[in-house]
């Protein structure tokens, strides 16, 4: 199974853009993130109908962000991006009757829920600007700095 990586993608990007005074473009946030445009209009989308960016079209077009990092958190737009479940670890469902599956699955779904509402807990209290200081600081202790957008 495939890792849904949206979530740090849009972290990076969103930190990339803070970065520059200028629109970025779609075509531009692809060649970043290697992958289509569209891909990126489309997951850039749902961050624009939750306030965090906004976008123009045409000459001069492209995204800005809407708010401050300050003001976003990784929760934020984890929730944005549809907040699916953290975990991909499934429960069998062969045997619904089966005590024994029965006691294992619902272990399992506490435990998953538990962990679930620490870890989201913890993105709530994350800012993206808290990952572009980070980002700040790295960028200053390099020799040899590397290419942004």
């Amino acid at each position: 199974m495939r890792n849904d990586t949206r979530l740090s993608r849009m972290l990076h990007v969103l930190i990339h853009m803070d970065r520059h005074e200028q629109r970025t473009t779609s075509e531009t946030i692809a060649r970043m993130l290697e992958t289509n445009p569209v891909v990126v209009r489309r997951t850039m989308g749902l961050l624009r109908d939750k306030g965090y960016v906004t976008s123009d079209k045409g000459h001069n077009g492209g995204w800005a962000l809407a708010k401050p990092l300050t003001e976003i958190t990784l929760l934020d737009i984890h929730q944005a991006l549809g907040s699916q479940s953290i975990f991909s670890i499934g429960l069998a469902t062969d045997h619904p009757t089966c005590l024994v599956e029965q006691a294992v699955n619902q272990a399992l779904e506490n435990a998953f829920d538990e962990a679930q509402q620490l870890l989201l807990q913890r993105l709530g209290s994350i800012t993206v600007a808290s990952l572009a200081d980070d980002f700040d600081a790295r960028y200053q202790a390099l020799e040899s700095p590397c290419k942004t957008l």
